[in-house]
This record gives C-alpha cells, sequence and structure tokens, in this order.
C-alpha cells in the first residue's frame, strides 16, 4: 500500500508512524497520559486494518481523520483533542511557511498555481504580481489573524471555501449593479475632479468607460452598466448636429438636414462603441487586469430611447463580431466585456419589430461565444415582474422596493461568497457503516453542521463591511455607482433590509448526488435528491435572512479555481474515487456532469428547474461545434431559451495560432497540453485560446483542474 503525499508524491505506508503521532499526542500533557502502550498498538493496528480495507491508496488527511475516529471509538477523548490540535497546528504552520516561498515563486515566474488560478490574469506582468503579493500577505493576515481557527481550518480542509480572502482586509465589496442612469444624468467626481452630466453620445461612452475602472480598482468582483442609459444621450448627439448644420449650412433643406445629422450621428455611434471595447480591453485596473464588466442589452418596449438604443445595441453586436485585433493585426474573441442579451416579446425570433438584432445576436454567438441570454419572460415569473442584469456573470439580486414602493435593482451589490463543498459531505456519509438510511440521515446532519460554519463565515464578511465608511471608496457611496451618502457616512444602512445580497455558494450537485444515491443527478431518482438538496439550502438561506433581516442569497459558485482545489483536496485525503474525485475537477453548480451525454434541449430543461431556486446567482450552458454554417440552429437553440429558462449561453471554440494562422479550435492533447492541430505550435505565447471558464470567458489559460474540465466537455449539438 502507498500513501499520498499532500504535494501528490506516493510513499511506502509505515504504520510506525501512526504510532508514534499517537504516541506525541499522549505525552503531550502535564498530567498522566492517557493511553497505555498497548492502547496505542491496538489503535494503529484498527487504523490499519480500515486502510487496508479501502479500495484506493490513502491521503495523509484520510490516515488523520481514522486516527481521529479510532482515538475517539476507544474514549479517549484527551488524547484525540490532542491530536487534532497538533494538526490543525501543523497545517497553520504549513501555510505560514509558505508565504515568502509564494512571493517568491511568483516574481522568478515559477508559480504555476497562481498563474493558472485566473484565466484573465497574466502573473509575468509587473501590475499582476503586485495585485498577488498583496493578495498573499493579506491572505496570510487574514488566515492567521482575522479569521477564527476553526473557520480558517474548515477552508484548509475544503469543508468549505472562504472566497476572495486575499482582499478581506480591504474596506471593499464584491460585485455590483451600476447606477449608471445616476451618475451620467447627475454627475460625479472621480480623483476629487468634477464630472458633469456628458452632452454626446462620445463623450457618455468614454465617461462609463472611466466610471468602469474606477469601479474595479474599488472591488474585488464584477460590475454590469445597462446600456440603455446611453439612447439619451445618442440623442442628443443627434440634436446637436441638426443644430450645428443648420447653423453653418443654412443653403441645406431640411431632408439634407436630417440625412446628414444621420450620417454624423451613426460615424459617432461607431467611435463611442469603439471606445467602450477597446478601453475596457486595454484598462488595467489596480488588481492587474482588465474589468469583469457586463453590458446588458436590452429594449423596453416603453423606453422613449427605443429607437437609439436598439441602434446602439446593433453596433456593440456587429463590433463584437468583427472581433479585436490581436499584436498581429488579426482579429480575434476578446474576453471583456461580457454581453447579456435580453429576449423578449418584440424579438424572440416570432415576427417582432427586432428579431433582426437577435438574428445578428445569433451570428456573434456563433463566432465569438458572446452574447449570453436572458429570457425576460422567464425572468419575470421568477423575480416578481422584473427584468434586470445579473452582477458581473450570474449574480443575481432579489427584488426590494424603495420608500416609494418602486423597485429597484441597479445601485445595488452583493457582500460576499462562502462556498460549501457539497461532494465531500457525501464521499463521507457515503463511507459511513450502517445502512443507507443511516447514512442519508447523517449526511443532513453533516450538512446543516457545515451551513451553519457558512453562515458563520458569510456573517465575518458581513462584520468587516460594517467597519466601511463612504470615503473609502467615493466612486461606489458618494457618487453613485451604488449610492450618494456623505462623506464619512456609515455604508452600515445598506447592509441590511436586503438591499445588498450575501450570498452561500455552491459546488458539485452532480457528485453529490451520484455519492448519495449511486446515478447522476439527471436520472428521475438522482434528480428528487438534487431537488431537495437544493431546496434545503435555499431555506437555510431564507431562515438567514428572516432572522437577521440581511439579503442572504443562494448562489451557484462560478468555480473557475474552486472545482479543481476542492476536487484535489479530497482527492489527497480520501484518494480517488471514480466518477468523483478521478476527474480532477467537480461539476459547476447545478450543472448536468460535463462529460454526461445529453442534447442540448433536454440539458436546458433538466437545469431550468433549478434555476428559480439558485435565485441569488444561476446560468446555464451547452455545448456546440463551429456552427457559423448553420445559424438557424442556433437561432432555434435560442427561441427555446426565450420559452424555457431564464438564463444561457452558448460554448464554442474561437481561438488563433499566431504560428501558422490556423484560426478554429486549439485542442489539448495527452499530457494537457495546447497545442495547434495544423503546426503543432505548443508555445503558449504564440496562440489565443479563449474558452468559457464559468460566466466569463477566459483567455490566459486555466489551472490543471480547469483544463481537465474544459478537455472532458462533450458537444450537446451534433457537428
Amino acid at each position: 500500500m502507498k500513501v499520498v503525499k499532500r504535494d501528490g508524491r506516493e510513499v511506502a505506508y509505515d504504520k510506525q508512524k501512526i504510532v508514534i503521532a499517537i504516541s506525541k499526542a499522549n505525552k503531550d500533557t502535564d498530567t498522566k497520559p492517557e493511553m497505555t502502550d498497548i492502547d496505542i498498538a491496538y489503535a494503529a493496528d484498527k487504523v490499519e486494518a480500515a486502510l487496508f480495507e479501502l479500495s484506493h491508496d490513502p491521503g495523509i488527511e484520510e490516515i488523520q481523520e481514522l486516527v481521529e475516529t479510532q482515538l475517539m471509538k476507544m474514549q479517549m477523548i484527551e488524547t484525540a483533542k490532542r491530536y487534532t490540535r497538533y494538526r490543525n497546528d501543523r497545517a497553520r504552520d504549513r501555510r505560514e511557511n509558505t508565504t515568502d516561498a509564494k512571493i517568491m515563486s511568483l516574481i522568478a515566474g515559477q508559480n504555476r498555481e497562481m498563474a493558472e488560478e485566473n484565466a484573465n490574469k497574466s502573473t509575468i506582468l509587473a501590475s499582476t504580481q503586485r495585485d498577488y503579493i498583496a493578495g498573499i500577505v493579506s491572505r496570510d493576515i487574514t488566515n492567521r489573524k482575522m479569521l477564527p481557527r476553526h473557520i480558517s481550518t474548515a477552508h484548509d480542509n475544503a469543508v468549505l471555501h472562504f472566497h476572495d480572502a486575499d482582499y478581506f482586509i480591504e474596506p471593499i465589496a464584491n460585485c455590483c449593479l451600476l447606477d449608471i442612469g445616476n451618475m451620467l444624468d447627475n454627475g460625479l467626481v472621480m480623483n476629487e475632479k468634477l464630472v458633469e452630466s456628458p452632452k454626446s453620445f462620445q463623450v457618455a461612452c468614454t465617461v462609463l468607460t472611466q466610471i468602469i475602472a474606477c469601479v474595479a480598482s474599488n472591488q474585488y468582483g464584477g460590475q454590469s452598466a445597462d446600456l440603455r442609459h446611453l439612447g439619451k444621450y445618442l440623442r442628443l448627439s443627434y440634436y446637436k448636429y441638426i443644430k450645428k448644420i443648420r447653423e453653418t449650412e443654412p443653403e441645406l433643406d431640411e431632408a439634407s438636414v436630417v440625412k446628414l445629422a444621420e450620417m454624423l450621428t451613426t460615424t459617432e455611434l461607431k467611435s463611442g462603441v469603439q471606445t467602450i471595447q477597446y478601453q475596457i480591453n486595454t484598462l488595467m485596473t489596480t488588481n492587474g487586469q482588465s474589468p469583469f464588466v457586463t453590458l446588458f442589452l436590452n429594449l423596453q418596449k416603453d423606453d422613449p430611447y427605443i429607437k437609439e438604443n436598439a441602434a446602439i445595441i446593433r453596433e456593440v453586436l456587429s463590433q463584437r463580431l468583427e472581433g479585436i485585433k490581436n499584436e498581429e493585426g488579426v482579429y480575434i474573441t476578446p474576453a471583456f466585456p461580457k454581453l447579456v442579451y435580453v429576449l423578449d416579446e418584440h424579438n424572440n425570433l416570432t415576427g417582432g419589430e427586432y428579431d433582426y438584432l437577435t438574428r445578428l445576436a445569433a451570428k456573434c454567438t456563433a463566432k465569438r461565444m458572446y452574447p449570453d441570454y436572458i429570457s425576460a419572460k422567464k425572468m419575470r415569473e421568477n423575480y416578481q415582474g422584473n427584468v434586470f442584469s445579473p452582477m458581473g456573470c450570474r449574480s443575481f439580486l432579489a427584488p426590494w422596493k424603495d420608500e416609494n414602493g418602486e423597485y429597484k435593482f441597479e445601485g445595488r451589490f452583493n457582500q460576499g461568497v462562502v462556498s460549501i463543498n457539497l461532494p465531500q459531505i457525501g464521499i463521507i456519509c457515503s463511507r459511513m457503516e450502517g445502512t443507507q438510511d443511516e447514512k442519508m440521515a447523517r449526511f443532513w446532519e453533516m450538512l446543516d453542521e457545515r451551513l451553519e460554519l457558512c453562515y458563520e463565515a458569510l456573517m465575518l464578511r458581513h462584520e468587516q463591511l460594517r467597519k466601511v465608511i463612504s470615503d473609502n471608496s467615493p466612486i461606489h457611496w458618494q457618487y453613485g455607482a451604488v449610492a450618494r451618502l456623505p462623506k464619512g457616512a456609515s455604508i452600515e444602512p445598506l447592509l441590511y433590509g436586503g438591499y445588498s445580497s450575501i450570498s452561500l455558494g455552491y459546488i458539485g450537485l452532480y457528485e453529490l448526488t451520484l455519492l448519495m444515491t449511486g446515478v447522476s443527478h439527471t436520472d428521475p431518482k438522482g434528480t428528487e435528491f438534487a431537488l431537495k438538496v437544493m431546496k434545503h439550502l435555499r431555506a437555510k438561506c431564507d431562515q438567514w435572512k428572516a432572522e437577521t433581516n440581511i439579503g442572504f442569497a443562494l448562489y451557484g459558485t462560478p468555480a473557475e479555481s474552486l472545482c479543481y482545489r476542492f476536487a484535489k483536496i479530497d482527492c489527497e485525503k480520501y484518494g480517488s474515487i471514480p466518477g468523483v474525485t478521478d476527474k480532477g475537477w467537480y461539476t459547476n453548480s447545478y450543472h448536468v456532469c460535463p462529460t454526461e451525454h445529453i442534447t442540448a434541449f433536454d440539458k436546458l430543461r433538466f437545469e431550468n428547474q433549478f434555476q428559480p431556486i439558485s435565485s441569488g446567482g444561476c446560468i446555464s450552458y451547452v455545448e456546440i461545434p463551429n456552427m457559423q454554417h448553420n445559424i438557424e440552429a442556433i437561432e432555434e437553440m435560442i427561441k427555446f431559451i426565450y420559452n424555457n429558462i431564464q438564463y444561457a449561453e452558448f460554448n464554442t471554440k474561437s481561438d488563433y495560432c499566431k504560428v501558422c494562422g490556423f484560426d478554429g479550435e486549439i485542442v489539448l492533447d495527452d499530457d494537457d497540453e495546447w497545442v495547434c492541430p495544423v503546426c503543432g505550435n505548443r508555445d503558449r505565447r504564440m496562440m489565443n485560446v479563449v474558452r468559457r471558464t464559468c460566466g466569463y470567458l477566459g483567455e490566459k489559460f486555466w489551472n490543471k483542474g480547469k483544463t481537465r474540465e474544459i478537455k472532458s466537455r462533450v458537444l450537446h449539438v451534433s457537428e
């Protein structure tokens, strides 16, 4: 039998190490030791017997848990406590001793884990290194000084994930839905300089990108902007041109004046949209990356500027379809901004006035993956008749009314996320001795125990934000991105009453269902269990919300790096489990397992039943081949989305090889390395690879687990 070390190495099993560890815990007392040598030998024998019953080589953590369990069975309570305390102290020591090493390896370009942590960050850049170095130190202080030991230990052991610990010591929040209309109409201040309300579309676009950059530098999550607020400024530009032409060309008749004004307005429209696209893709925020931003494309039938906004959406889609040039001057797929296009009665491809925009969106999706699609019909069913943008890629707010009884979504935010590791509970409970009913009973007990840990961790985030004052980020709290509070004011009132959300994330519903029922959650037996789990998680959030007056919400965690981290730790602790830890990744949120063969329509129809439960954050996807030659099929799926699911996206491939000029799918070889199928190029610096990472696209490559998950995805539409 081999033992899997924490670094993945395999070493020979040695029972004497178990004896030595128990002996140290037994002697670490001022009183008489609790155990005799015979007791220690007996405990080691029982642990060894349990190890040999396993169908896999155990990890260090798994052996240690068996030791703890055996000591408790023998009623050696004090020894068990000391053993656990020693184990936790050693874990903390290992973590503390790695801070310097992480920083130095990052600077030397040798920290592959950090290089692949975020698919939109390049750790070779000085600006990114600066953010990561600050993050390493911040995470270390958070773990040692700010988190209670049991929460820090739970995070280390992958019981839960305390997201964005590298920003926890800072007075900043997670994601937000920008109140762009407020800021543009009423003006704002940036860097202590007044920015008045724009008088033209071009200036409005420039100010929008400045707002996005400033907001991104003062929070750690994504942000969204509803572009319908720009329609007003496009009309202002048109009127400006009408006035100017009449003044400078008095001999022109009215029809000629209008035609010329329309031409000039169209030119400004293209220039303004190009400003947004280029600025977002070239700006570098203080956290070393382009802003994680979503542009919301929603035509409202009662919008007085619907004509202008339709023109803006058409131009946004047209420029995204074209792409953005890389350093070789070749058009490629940019990762940002994310585009979310709303399907409604007037553009759902059933003869509506704006169907032409949806057909353009379908072409754009086939080539560039964006836009993603929200069904106004389904969203109104789930959110009290409202349609609004997610914050970033998938985080949704709950309906909230202001003092006038009006629904308000823009100008709200999220306090933070803590995610629960569902598969780990399934691993532990499925391996217990006893009947299936006994295992299931223990599962629900353990789930509730761990949910309480998540609640405690989330409240730490909440308490940290209670200390924030408006001066900490004037763009958010004083100048309209979220609020217009006085200088020095506390943001605490915005943390209650559901104005902001705070999210319980989850990952691996598929793996949990497989462990506890033996089948996928697409199987009727598995579906019943999976829905029961989801409803239980949602009920806990609703309970906490009622008890605290804080906007707890259930959120399908994007899990860009977490899908790998949880699976890696669980594999080290519990060994390789077929269909669970052996893959090297866990399935995102409630999704169908990426390896499961299912049609696009069946997948969307199945996952729709989970979205209303996971109302604090959800998105579903289908994997498609190159369908630029079959836009009609894309349109059929878009129509299906409108009638059947709130929020969905399409994954295709849009890569470019800088060596040979290949434009298509760059593939993964047997060693999970990217390679051009035409010229064999393997140099990452000489290729552009874009894949759906979570809700966003990624373009800087991925960690080992996410790479394997991407490779394993099966198509939901036949080629």
